[in-house]
């Protein structure tokens, strides 16, 4: 995972990139009628929408660098045509990636760069 959410993994017949950033996180929330943090909780229970699960893959696909054609039928081919538990988990994923940042971090505490002294 890189600072931006960016995240590779492999999927369906490939390895592909994904990343939600702001624009997609933004129609994220419209296709699925509800916020980011929202959908996320959503996707972390069974009470989850299947729109919940194709729109966060395909927007993270988009995000990634897919084009938006290919993503729709990496879509159709490998979730929709497959259990919907099957790809929940890969979509909290992208999600919870996209929503909570780096892992390594702590929000609003600045990392220092490697080649700064102590003094600086």
């Amino acid at each position: 995972m890189s600072r931006d959410a960016t995240v590779t993994l492999d999927w369906a017949d490939g390895e592909y990139t994904f990343r939600l950033g702001w624009g997609e996180l933004i129609k994220l929330q419209e296709e699925c009628d509800a916020g980011p943090g929202f959908v996320l909780q959503r996707l972390l229970t069974v009470e989850c929408r299947v729109q919940d699960i194709s729109s966060t893959i395909r927007l993270g696909l988009i995000g990634g660098g897919l084009e938006p054609a290919k993503a729709l039928k990496m879509i159709r081919d490998y979730v929709e045509a497959r259990p919907p538990m099957e790809n929940r988990m890969l979509a909290a994923g992208i999600l919870g990636i996209a929503w909570n940042g780096p892992g390594d971090e702590t929000p609003g505490k600045r990392r220092r760069r490697r080649n700064q002294t102590a003094s600086s």
